[in-house]
């Protein structure tokens, strides 16, 4: 398998809408080459980011931002500008855009929103939520999360070793850290039920199905008569979740799809602070009157 090839063409396919989530845009484990390939392949009336988009976790530890990343920035604002409806609902680690909610902004044409609603094609009801608010881990020890957020990511850079002992011994990719990272997702779940606590909450709201993300587990099935769907990641998975124009729903796995090789090595590392988009978004935030600004904290950490 291939990184993706330079000059690539890319024939769009057109979906009525997409959900993404926990792209984790800001962290070297983000495969932003391949969200930016997805990007510029495929058009939609509503593009919904389900949380996790940006980690702010990270900006004051060990913030990444190489040219893929600035690209996919860019494609979100420049399918805003062009008339997609972009809504942005805000997960657990970028919670500090949850200060501006109450304001009821948009920031660069994205709208700004706790939580979604969306009405399929066919006419079914979705409610559209990041999900960590079902997960007791964050909302009640902080700390036990962030543990598990670092040991995510010693997991992802074992990963890579491990694959390449694993490549040069004539063995194909195998994700030691999915499988890792499975084994205490599939225990929080068994303890919390996530899937179905989602979908009850769901069904008690009178809507026929939810989408989220915060697992990066991704999944679609039918839960105690709603459907759940998990649009999954783009650090492993990169997946996302699409609705055809006549309302179909499908979970797009980007990988597999293009046959993409998970050891592709990240862009050299650039200066945040000297892109144009992420001037033109942190201007923006600046610009909003709230009485604790994380604007500022994001500019300085850039």
């Amino acid at each position: 398998m291939n990184a993706i090839p330079p000059h690539r063409h890319h024939p769009q396919a057109r979906y009525r809408s997409v959900f993404i989530s926990d792209t984790h845009l800001g962290t070297r484990g983000c495969r932003a080459e391949f969200l930016a390939d997805f990007l510029k392949s495929v058009s939609c009336e509503n593009l919904f980011l389900v949380g996790d988009i940006i980690d702010g976790w990270r900006l004051k530890r060990s913030w990444f931002w190489d040219k893929h990343h600035d690209e996919v920035l860019r494609l979100v604002l420049k399918a805003a500008r062009a008339g997609t409806n972009v809504v942005y609902v805000p997960g657990n680690h970028d919670e500090m855009l949850r200060k501006y909610l109450p304001l009821g902004i948009e920031i660069c044409g994205v709208k700004l929103q706790m939580e979604a609603e969306h009405i399929t094609a066919e006419g079914k009801r979705l409610l559209i939520t990041h999900g960590d608010s079902f997960d007791s881990v964050v909302r009640h020890a902080r700390i036990l999360a962030l543990l598990g957020d670092w040991a995510y990511t010693m997991a992802l850079t074992l990963n890579r070793y491990f694959n390449i002992v694993r490549t040069r011994l004539g063995y194909p990719y195998w994700s030691l850290s999915a499988w890792l990272k499975l084994q205490v997702k599939e225990a929080v779940k068994a303890i919390d039920r996530f899937e179905t606590a989602l979908a009850d909450d769901a069904k008690q709201r009178g809507f026929d199905g939810v989408v989220c993300g915060h697992i990066h587990h991704a999944e679609m099935r039918m839960v105690n008569g709603v459907m759940y769907l998990n649009d999954g990641d783009w650090v492993e998975s990169c997946s996302a979740l699409v609705e055809h124009q006549d309302g179909r729903l499908e979970l797009v796995d980007w990988v597999a799809r293009n046959k993409l090789s998970m050891l592709a090595r990240p862009a050299p590392r650039m200066n945040p602070a000297k892109s144009a988009v992420v001037q033109a978004v942190t201007a923006e935030l600046a610009a909003v009157p709230c009485e604790r600004d994380p604007a500022r904290a994001v500019s300085a950490s850039l």
